[in-house]
């Protein structure tokens, strides 16, 4: 279930800088350097994600317009580039989810990119899956035609077994009869991932429109049939950093950095409660990372105490739940994050995207 980025930009080495990252994620990336080809691929195709090289041009306003009215782009992740000292209140009012400066670095892109790829997934795993048992035929270069079931169906794509294994990341062709209808869906796809029970994932790459009204049809009269215990397919693996496990011996305090996490200094005006209190303890986060931040406060809690931090930007509100490690009685106290899932990491990774891209780092308001 490889994740597809369309990357809009006229700056060939700031392409492959963003081509070479998306790559390293384990996302497939195309670049077109023109506005007017980006807009013909977004009719043709669906992307998980846009990079836009951002202008503040009469084509770039085109192309944002046109993205979020186009219905297969209206979920689509953008995420724009500006200059340095600009304004990125009007390019978030455009729709854009993350903003990225020039001149690129490649350790902000990293960053930036991948609480993007956390989001992008997010999204993915929101496309409804509907159970389905069908006979389809099935081709791919080099064969004879094969016969396969239809195991579920999104718009997007499908999972089927057959009785051989495809080749990896091939182009398959097949047409099969959804239930309850007379013609055939035709159509193209590529082969996204496979598991040892036989099952392959296939991504959806040309659909004639008829097809495309067949399947849609299909799918909102059976939504109601949605399996949601259905286990998730396979994800093709992505280099990610290894987060220390949630169960083990005790920090020696956030000094320590020991997992080699980017640390960001800053000046977050936020607020601090005890868990299950409603007094807010204002405060400024003066040092944060994936897994922890320093909070500046005259009077720190005390103790192994559970809390609550509410950080307020102009793109964002986020709440994080953590743990006092370290008390320093007049200048503050040492945080460990607590996550309960991966969505909750990811409003951090994405906070730390925002301190990533900023050319500066003056104290956002509370």
């Amino acid at each position: 279930m490889d994740l597809r980025v369309l990357v809009v930009c006229p700056d060939q080495d700031s392409a492959n800088l963003l081509s070479l990252v998306l790559a390293e994620m384990g996302m497939t990336v195309e670049h077109t350097p023109s506005i007017a080809r980006g807009l013909e691929r977004l009719n043709e195709e669906s992307f998980d994600a846009v990079v836009l090289d951002y202008r503040a041009d009469q084509g770039c306003e085109e192309f944002l317009a046109r993205l979020r009215q186009t219905r297969k782009s209206h979920q689509t992740l953008l995420v724009a580039i500006v200059d340095g000292e600009f304004s990125v209140r009007p390019v978030f009012g455009l729709g854009a989810n993350f903003v990225l400066y020039r001149p690129l670095s490649p350790e902000r892109t990293r960053l930036s990119l991948r609480a993007a790829r956390g989001l992008m997934r997010r999204e993915r795993r929101r496309t409804p899956r509907i159970p389905v048992n069908s006979t389809a035929n099935l081709a791919y270069p080099g064969t004879e035609e094969l016969r396969a079931t239809i195991v579920d169906l999104s718009d997007g794509g499908t999972s089927v077994r057959s009785g051989s294994t495809l080749p990896p990341a091939c182009k398959v062709y097949f047409q099969f009869a959804l239930p309850g209808q007379q013609q055939a869906v035709r159509l193209s796809g590529e082969v996204a991932w496979q598991d040892a029970s036989g099952r392959t994932g296939i991504r959806f790459v040309d659909v004639p429109q008829a097809s495309r009204r067949l399947m849609h049809a299909w799918l909102l009269q059976n939504s109601f049939r949605q399996n949601r215990n259905q286990p998730a397919p396979p994800i093709v693996p992505v280099p990610r950093v290894e987060h220390e496990p949630k169960t083990g011996t005790k920090s020696a305090g956030l000094g320590s950095n020991r997992r080699g996490e980017r640390r960001f200094p800053c000046k977050l005006g936020a607020e601090v409660y005890r868990l299950g209190s409603n007094v807010p303890n204002r405060c400024t986060l003066s040092d944060i990372s994936e897994g922890g931040c320093y909070v500046e406060m005259p009077s720190p809690l005390t103790g192994q105490t559970a809390v609550e931090i509410v950080v307020r930007t102009p793109e964002m509100k986020l709440k994080i739940r953590g743990h006092v490690l370290a008390v320093h009685p007049g200048f503050g106290m040492g945080v460990r994050f607590i996550f309960d899932d991966e969505a909750e990491r990811e409003e951090i990774l994405r906070l730390l995207a925002l301190l990533a891209a900023g050319p500066t780092l003056d104290e956002l308001p509370r």
